[in-house]
């Protein structure tokens, strides 16, 4: 059952305008015409990519990589390997074309030449120009058919402050040339003025958050600040040059802030007046009838009118996947059908409050256009009032037909180099072959009745998904989705979305709170107690060494081995709790963990200095062991039968015993959860030992396991010296099981002492130990260097650099590596750096003062080994150690080969790829490794090669998901299976075998025997 839009009163006039726009867009072509177009290669490549969606998919990724190859032989060996897979089927023509055996040969460069070509020829029908000149030819043809124009300067990165000042200049540039090249036009009535008013000839469009390279929402006022005084600089020279300027909206987590940033600056008496702005709005957000209703209402309190430019929206994919992958709710409506209604409803709010608004109705849709046009008609809009507006390439035809009826019409024309336009080129390609565009169904010659009816929804639920629009706040962060990728086996945790204000105010409240609390004590639980102790230590914030978060009671020996007495105690009775039981306990932990998500957070940041999203994330990954550890148990408590005639036989699992856990203060909530759950809820009794830095977040973990319901006995928190009490409990004979997180020498320690058996010892003891790693991340040529940069800044200094996963090494060939290097460099730059509780700051200090000495000498040693990039100076009131950037590292230096754990990059410059594989595999560990690469071969070769637990392809290796990406290496990185992962748990258990013989009297039941 379908529902369609209720006819309104403009629905008869509509289908009038539409049926006579169709008929114009579909005049017959000339004979010739159609002959050359089907000669053309750049018409049939998107000919074929319509027809076969496989190939689609493997040819767009080989245009995308296209701008990055170098060389005639890289192209034709990029074009087999992408449309030579088995699973694409060919063309003849393409077929015959690959069918070359070496990408050296003649045939080979043929290929490349004949692709590029049509690539190219591709890209210049939806890129205005590559340089100004070009442009400027297009702008005239465009005003010799009474057309407007919007300028964009292709490039969807802005990863360094250097290039947001150079986007910046570039516009100032553009403007000044633009305006300077208007004064030899001749005017056009239909485009220059309107109502007796003269128009602006010349207008870009601008992105906002190009301006700052750091722009993020959780930084709101700082973002704010840096955007707003470039946007003033523009909007003054647009005023001196008399051009108008118009703000394009972006990615959905930026959608709030821009608006709020303009409303501000526009509202400013500077500004006020300024008529010659515009803003945009994409139809295909939930929130966007809601946001046009904000505007209008704000636009009349401002008092001059300005334009609303009116989209569907150009990032459904990028959007949907960002959302599944984030576990929140979908911000764009999932069906076709439901952003065009929204679209229609938008276009009627904006056009009915024309008094207030300039409407800027862009759509190739020839409905959504006649829709447009019927409402103005029959309210008698000013043609002052709106205009229709068409992406460059995209709708010539329709453009035409609404000029020759004398409407404005403005056409977007980005202009630009053809690499930082690919991503432009892909989703318009993407939107011109995908079933539901209406291009492509006018294209195929559908009915008109067809392509003009009123949009129609499947029937939706009154929850549904496209029923309705709630606030950014409940959408984003309510975990139930219908997930278009595989469901997990439990319920994740999303992570916060700080775009939403509700977010960043509660986060600033959980601080306040916290400080509040800042030298309170902390003692340790033993048997359902918390005890006095003879020595307590301060734990302070590493950002500023001189305040206390807490004061920790440190254990003595004789206590701890109270606390080993009351496990022993406990464990009977613990380990036949049902497993059922013990998961519910579990999942109430999380559920209590997500209630005091931004104390926790604020916990964290202040404690081990770690900035406010990474802080989040890792209070949602321990959540995540709770629900997902707890969903583990059950299946295995359900164990495995394997009878036969006459015998059961059952696979049973039980606890071990007495587990002694270990945990690191650089996850120092989630780590600590997920050793610890895991043993509970595998019928275990329990000792927490944290690091004495980050003490104070275990003794909050402690609070919730202790409410959550864990019995006395079963967990106990047991803070104590490493040497003293640390030992104690590794080489105790009562101890069955130790779960360890943290560096190398440590680990090997406990493993040598976990091996030997003490007097009265009745088993052999289990480790589980992840010891760190050297990680490396590969560049090759064929890489995006946006999103390569992007990822290793973010998995090098991420948490400065004190991530187990953490990159610390880069290798990169040598055609790349000095571009690479300058990027890196500058967006290392970029960075801000400083206290963690600023919503600005993206790397904080290091954990203390033995780690920022112990860094310091590492970077001396690099001094002597290679190259210094990029050093800065550091602050001297926490204990900063800021980025550092080696450059020309040998892959034996030592700054290549220990783990340093801090901010400390060493690039390392490969000639091939093979060799890069052999200088990534030449450490002792083997932990995390990542690729940016888009050559199909590479990509597999690493796959295949790469010796790490955790391989990553382009994206950051930090960051692992629990069930999504299982967490552990091996060699020297660690022993055990991965945490989070569908084996973890079976290291906690003993597996036993029970078999019955059934038979009595050489009687059997036989199944199903009546």
């Amino acid at each position: 059952m379908v529902l369609q839009a209720q006819p309104t009163t403009y629905e008869p006039k509509t289908q009038e305008i539409a049926k006579q726009l169709l008929a114009a867009t579909r005049e017959n072509r000339s004979f010739f015409a159609s002959i050359r177009d089907q000669m053309r290669w750049d018409d049939k490549l998107l000919a074929w990519a319509m027809s076969n969606p496989g190939l689609r998919v493997q040819l767009f990724r080989f245009i995308d990589c296209l701008p990055a190859l170098r060389s005639k032989p890289e192209i034709a060996r990029h074009l087999q390997e992408y449309l030579g897979d088995e699973s694409v089927e060919l063309p003849t023509a393409l077929k015959g074309m690959l069918n070359f055996a070496n990408p050296d040969s003649m045939p080979g460069q043929v290929a490349a030449t004949t692709v590029s070509t049509a690539v190219e020829t591709l890209a210049h029908k939806y890129i205005a120009g590559e340089n100004i000149q070009q442009t400027l030819k297009t702008i005239e043809r465009l005003r010799k058919e009474k057309m407007a124009f919007t300028i964009d300067i292709l490039g969807e990165a802005v990863i360094t402050e250097a290039e947001a000042q150079s986007y910046l200049e570039r516009y100032l540039d553009l403007m000044a040339q633009l305006a300077a090249a208007s004064k030899n036009w001749k005017p056009v009535a239909q485009i220059d003025e309107a109502d007796g008013e003269a128009l602006p000839q010349v207008q870009v469009s601008v992105k906002l958050t190009a301006f700052y390279s750091q722009f993020d929402p959780l930084d709101a006022a700082g973002s704010a600040a840096r955007v707003s005084d470039r946007i003033r600089t523009v909007l003054r020279k647009a005023k001196e040059l008399g051009v108008s300027i118009h703000f394009d909206m972006e990615q959905y987590a930026y959608k709030d802030l821009i608006f709020s940033i303009l409303k501000q600056v526009l509202q400013e008496e500077e500004f006020r007046s300024r008529t010659d702005v515009g803003v945009t709005v994409q139809a295909y957000l939930r929130d966007s009838e809601r946001d046009t209703q904000d505007l209008i209402a704000w636009v009349k309190q401002r008092g001059y009118p300005l334009t609303v430019r009116l989209v569907k929206g150009a990032y459904w994919d990028q959007e949907t996947i960002k959302a599944e992958q984030k576990h929140w709710q979908q911000p764009v409506f999932n069906d076709k059908a439901a952003t065009d209604l929204n679209f229609e409803k938008i276009t009627q709010l904006l056009l009915e409050n024309h008094e207030y608004i300039y409407s800027a109705i862009g759509s190739h849709n020839v409905r959504s256009q006649a829709h447009a046009i019927a409402i103005a008609e029959n309210l008698k809009i000013p043609r002052r009032r709106f205009e229709m507006q068409v992406l460059y390439g995209m709708g010539d035809k329709l453009a035409k037909a609404l000029s020759d009826r004398g409407y404005r019409v403005r056409v977007y024309c980005p202009y630009g180099e053809l690499l930082p336009g690919m991503a432009y080129l892909i989703r318009r390609l993407l939107e011109n072959t995908a079933n539901s565009s209406f291009l492509r169904q006018n294209l195929e010659e559908r009915p008109i009745e067809e392509l003009i009816v009123p949009p129609i929804l499947r029937e939706q639920g009154a929850g549904s998904r496209e029923s309705g629009v709630g606030s950014r706040e409940s959408e984003r962060r309510s975990s139930p989705h219908s997930s278009l990728l595989t469901p997990h086996p439990f319920s994740p945790a999303a992570d916060t979305d700080y775009a939403a204000v509700e977010a960043r105010e509660q986060s600033q409240q959980a601080f306040q709170q916290v400080r509040q609390l800042f030298g309170k004590t902390y003692l340790p639980l033993v048997n359902g107690e918390y005890v006095s102790t003879e020595e307590i230590i301060d734990s302070v914030n590493p950002s500023n060494f001189s305040e206390v978060v807490g004061k920790v009671g440190l254990l003595s020996v004789e206590q701890a081995e109270q606390a080993m007495q009351a496990a022993k105690a406990a464990f009977p009775g613990w380990k036949n709790t049902p497993a059922k039981q013990r998961a519910s306990i579990l999942r109430k932990a999380g559920d209590l963990m997500e209630l005091r998500r931004a104390e926790l957070s604020a916990w964290i940041v202040l404690e081990v200095g770690k900035p406010v999203k990474e802080a989040d994330a890792e209070v949602s990954e321990a959540i995540d062991f709770c629900r997902y550890y707890a969903a583990e148990m059950e299946r295995l408590d359900a164990g495995y039968n394997y009878d036969v005639a006459g015998e059961t036989n059952r696979y049973l699992y039980q606890p071990r015993g007495i587990a002694v856990v270990i945990s690191p203060w650089n996850f120092p909530l989630a780590i600590a959860t997920g050793m610890t759950v895991a043993a509970l809820v595998a019928g275990n009794c329990t000792l927490l030992k944290p690091a004495e830095t980050s003490s104070v977040i275990a003794a909050k973990l402690t609070e919730i396991l202790v409410e959550a319901g864990f019995p006395k006995g079963v967990y106990q928190f047991v803070p104590g010296k490493g040497s003293k009490v640390g030992a104690h409990l590794v080489n105790h004979p009562d101890t069955h099981l130790i779960a360890f997180t943290g560096s190398r020498e440590v680990g090997c320690r406990i493993y040598a002492e976990a091996a030997k058996v003490q007097p009265g010892q009745k088993h052999l003891k289990r480790v589980i130990a992840e010891m760190g790693g050297k990680n490396g991340m590969i560049v090759d040529e064929s890489a995006d260097l946006d999103q390569a940069v992007v990822g290793v800044v973010q998995s090098a200094f991420g948490y400065s650099g004190q991530k187990c996963s953490a990159a610390s090494r880069v290798i990169v060939l040598d055609s790349v590596y000095d571009t690479f290097i300058h990027r890196l460099v500058e967006a290392t730059r970029s960075l801000n750096i400083g206290a963690t509780e600023l919503p600005s700051t993206q790397v904080g200090p290091v954990i203390d003062g033995n780690a920022q000495a112990r860094i310091r000498e590492y970077i001396e040693q690099g001094r002597q080994e290679a190259k210094v990039a990029l050093e800065i100076p550091s602050s001297d009131n926490g204990y900063f150690v800021n980025p550092t950037i080696f450059t020309e590292v040998p892959p034996t230096a030592t700054i290549a080969q220990e783990e340093i754990f801090g901010p400390v990059v060493a690039v390392i410059r490969v000639k091939n790829f093979e060799e890069a594989i052999a200088v990534a595999n030449g450490t002792d560990y083997a932990l995390t490794g990542g690729l940016y690469s888009r050559t199909p071969s590479h990509i597999q070769m690493a796959q295949e090669q790469f010796e790490v637990g955790n391989l990553y392809i382009n994206r950051t290796i930090t960051g692992a998901i629990v069930a999504r990406q299982p967490f552990g290496g091996f060699k020297m990185s660690g022993v055990g299976s991965k945490a989070g992962g569908p084996d973890y748990l079976l290291q906690f258990l003993e597996p036993r075998t029970v078999t019955e013989n059934v038979q009595r009297q050489g009687f059997a039941p036989i199944e199903g025997a009546e």
